[in-house]
């Protein structure tokens, strides 16, 4: 079974491998070409949050639990850990969280 292309902004549940959760995850990459290894890079949705935290940035979607993008865990996965695409940031809150992202690692 073949799966939709990776377009940064689109959120997916992702199987973190971590007590067997998945998860929502932003994607940050691309689609690998092929002559690259089949990771993407994503910024992990929690819905644990800590209101002093400055790295929380909050996207309301009706297709997420009440909860943040966390700035402080950014990872890359292996693409066979995608499980299903659940939706997309508009622009305007992807850019939100690229910036806050581009602080986070100083630049």
């Amino acid at each position: 079974m073949r799966r939709e292309p990776l377009k940064p902004g689109d959120v997916w549940m992702l199987d973190m491998g971590l007590a067997a959760k998945v998860r929502p995850a932003l994607v940050l990459t691309t689609e690998p070409a092929d002559h690259e290894q089949a990771l993407v890079t994503v910024v992990n949705h929690t819905t644990q949050v800590d209101p002093a935290n400055p790295w929380a940035v909050s996207v309301p979607k009706p297709w997420l639990k009440e909860g943040i993008f966390h700035m402080q865990q950014v990872g890359t996965f292996p693409l066979k850990y995608l499980v299903r695409k659940i939706g997309s940031l508009t622009p305007e809150e992807f850019a939100k969280v690229k910036l806050r992202l581009a602080l986070r690692l100083g630049m």
